[in-house]
């Protein structure tokens, strides 16, 4: 779907395309602790995975890692794709595109809440807080059947 909109410095009509806004989640998992969640210090509230917004020159990955440190103080490295989640439902506040990736912090002990965060933990994978926001539970749960899957 397209629509025109005037060119801010000379008018012309432009095309401009209505797509989903790219995002980035990470699973952050210490096999001992658990999973990090941040509590959303802005609507939709609830708890999510450490995410956000790709920054226009900026690849998935670097947003992944920037966002992961702007929310929980926490540097990571990224261990794999979990995969991409898509459904137009997912965010109610717009259509998002989100690229989820697995990752360990590179030392726990640094988690604080930042950033859009109130607060920040670790959660056992069957002891999650509620409400969680988004599909997120949904990233939980393909995220515990690929450690299943792996034992």
């Amino acid at each position: 779907m397209s629509y025109h909109k005037p060119c801010p410095v000379c008018g012309t009509p432009v095309q401009m395309y209505r797509n989903p806004v790219p995002t980035v989640d990470v699973v952050v998992h210490d096999p001992a602790r658990g999973i990090v969640l941040i509590r959303r210090a802005n609507p939709p509230y609830g708890w999510a995975l450490p995410g956000g917004f790709v920054d226009y020159g900026e690849t998935v990955e670097s947003a992944a890692v920037r966002e992961v440190l702007e929310e929980t103080g926490l540097s990571v490295v990224l261990t794999g794709l979990l995969g991409v989640y898509s459904d137009p439902a997912r965010d109610p506040r717009h259509h998002t595109m989100s690229v989820v990736f697995t990752g360990t912090a590179s030392d726990a002990d640094m988690l604080s809440a930042g950033d859009d965060a109130s607060a920040a933990a670790f959660f056992a994978l069957d002891n999650l807080p509620a409400p969680i926001a988004f599909d997120h539970a949904g990233i939980i749960a393909d995220f515990v059947a690929r450690l299943r899957a792996e034992d």
